[in-house]
């Protein structure tokens, strides 16, 4: 069930399949389904799995690789074992090995490869009662399957996709021999029609689209009936009743939503405390007020709700997705807020758990500790605008939070974050710049470029790994290339500190200027205003920002900064260069 997705890029994304059989079928799915990334899709010729990976022309640039073969035939020991003879594991897995390798050396050449797991047809029984047995050919299945998986974990653009479900979608006909004796096509076109739209959610996760929110209703929604006419005792939910359940495994799927770092929401037409109370005091609700990020309960128009909803939130319409059981509030929203992602939804409340359970608007590339506290970083921010309210002026609101900004260099255990934060982050982007982890990797073992992350927290908690500073020093001028901060430390003076370290680790070791060229997008207007307001020189015809770094730069009161450069201490005000700088911590200076 494929959502709206939002890319990354307006430009069209290049996608080739890479296949054993005829997957031509698939090519027109991916090319001609209407989505909003627009996709030019090719195929290598097929049966030639092995030198469409390793032959490419470098001058051939490709976006993204869909590689897709048949156990059989990329790995003869598994043909040999479909014919019961006896096999070695060793050989096995040493061919899946050389497979693997050649994906390695093939990433370097996409963004990303999508690489589709083994199946087999239903109509091969194998050994029967034995297939899971010793040699039997489904448990050798499970088991190609699994170490194919645990060669390309490490990889960090490369995707296994799990084909079993395009399989179950499809039933007993999923396989076609008619067909493949015919024209070499494996499946029926439904699998394929399957398929493709697991690569297209596929290549939104990727480009990090996937959806932040779950906006959801109350009444015949989140339990059975009207709340402010039954009373919270006597809603639908749980209990000995087979409506009751669903509603309760509905809950139970947004909650397993909200571990991955996806934020709940609530808009509904009711009254605030009645309906708060039953969220509270209903002893069968899984879901309570703290599992919600913010809520907005009230007789308004819904849609005004949603917009004033994600705005408190900090988070643009095109990253929620609204659930009602009321189609006509449905077609009002969509209607109302074209950019918020609202499925159809079932009138059979059975079929509440599963619809949100199948949709992919929710799958993400990057799995990271900060997504797993993400509700918890919000909850803390609703701590802090509290906190602001009790305050005469904002420069005492900040000196208040006693914010703290931990600096660490690009290392193999943030990579994953500073990639999920560079692909997802619009507003304060410099540049916009999008680089798979690999990608990044590459670009930071260049002797004169340095990249740093920083993490953030104040008295309300710990915001996790929100911005990314990464520099390229030529002839005496450092450039900043990205300047990324998450939306949810805006207006934290988080960003200044920023520009504080970096002057003065560049001014420390004799350079004479910082630059930042700004590349302007349609969501980025925000960090154009922070660096108009940042006191770096503007050059309007040349779209860049500039400082000479023998003038110290002011760093906001009240902000403290640890990192591998600077010992901590508060970067309040001007102060000399320090002599605290690690040797070989900045990059190389190149004269050229």
């Amino acid at each position: 069930m494929t959502g709206q997705m939002t890319p990354a890029t307006s430009t069209v994304l290049k996608v080739y399949l890479i296949s054993d059989f005829n997957v031509e079928v698939m090519r027109q799915y991916l090319a001609n389904e209407a989505s909003a990334v627009n996709l030019s899709v090719s195929s290598a010729p097929f049966g030639q799995v092995f030198p469409a990976l390793l032959e490419l022309d470098p001058a051939e640039t490709q976006d993204f690789a869909v590689v897709w073969t048949s156990p059989e035939i990329i790995l003869p020991t598994f043909a040999q074992a479909l014919d019961y003879a006896p096999i070695a594991d060793d050989q096995l897995f040493s061919e899946i090995h050389e497979f693997a390798e050649c994906l390695r050396k093939a990433q370097q050449r996409f963004r990303a490869i999508f690489v589709v797991s083994w199946t087999l047809p239903r109509f091969i029984r194998g050994n029967g009662i034995l297939s899971l047995k010793g040699q039997g050919i489904r448990k050798l299945l499970l088991k190609i399957n699994l170490k194919l998986s645990e060669e390309l974990e490490a990889c960090g653009s490369i995707y296994p996709l799990d084909a079993q479900r395009w399989m179950e979608a499809v039933g007993k006909n999923c396989y076609s021999p008619k067909m493949w004796y015919m024209t070499k096509t494996r499946f029926h076109a439904e699998v394929f029609r399957q398929a493709a739209g697991d690569v297209r959610a596929a290549i939104s996760a990727v480009l990090g689209a996937s959806k932040k929110l779950v906006i959801v209703d109350l009444d015949n929604t989140l339990w059975g009936g009207v709340v402010g006419d039954l009373g919270w005792q006597n809603v639908r939910l749980g209990g000995h009743d087979y409506l009751g359940e669903a509603f309760l495994d509905f809950q139970r799927a947004l909650k397993a939503l909200r571990h991955r770092g996806v934020l709940l929401a609530i808009v509904s037409k009711n009254e605030e405390s009645v309906a708060l109370e039953a969220i509270s005091k209903h002893p069968e609700m899984v879901l309570r007020p703290e599992d919600f990020a913010a809520w907005r309960i009230n007789w308004n128009d819904k849609a005004a709700n949603i917009a004033g909803l994600s705005e408190d939130l900090n988070l643009g319409l095109q990253s929620a997705v609204f659930i009602d059981d009321s189609a006509l509030e449905r077609a009002r929203v969509r209607e109302a807020l074209p950019e918020v992602y609202v499925p159809e939804w079932p009138e059979d409340t059975t079929l509440f758990a599963s619809h949100l359970q199948e949709l992919d608007c929710f799958d993400s590339a990057y799995i990271t500790a900060e997504d797993a506290v993400r509700h918890e970083m919000y909850a803390a921010g609703k701590q802090r605008e509290l906190s602001r309210r009790t305050v005469t002026s904002a420069e005492e609101w900040l000196l208040t939070l006693g914010t703290e900004v931990l600096v660490e260099e690009f290392s193999d255990a943030n990579h994953v974050r500073v990639a999920q934060l560079l692909n997802k982050t619009s507003q304060m982007n410099l540049t916009t710049r999008r680089l798979t982890e690999h990608e990044l990797q590459i670009w930071t073992r260049q002797d004169n470029r340095k990249l740093w992350a920083f993490r953030v927290k104040d008295k309300f908690g710990d915001s996790g790994l929100t911005g990314i500073l990464s520099l390229e020093v030529e002839s005496g001028v450092a450039r900043i290339v990205d300047f990324v901060l998450s939306c949810r430390v805006l207006g934290r003076k988080v960003e200044n500190a920023m520009l504080a370290f970096a002057t003065e680790q560049y001014a420390a070791v004799g350079l004479r200027e910082l630059r930042a060229n700004y590349i302007p997008t349609a969501k980025n207007k925000p960090c154009f205003n922070f660096w108009m307001s940042s006191g770096f020189s503007y050059d309007e015809k040349e779209n860049r920002f500039s400082w000479l770094l023998t003038q110290p730069y002011r760093s906001p009161r009240g902000v403290k900064i640890h990192g591998p450069q600077v010992s901590g201490g508060d970067m309040s005000g001007s102060h000399p260069q320090r002599e605290r700088h690690a040797r070989g911590a900045l990059p190389k200076i190149v004269t050229c």
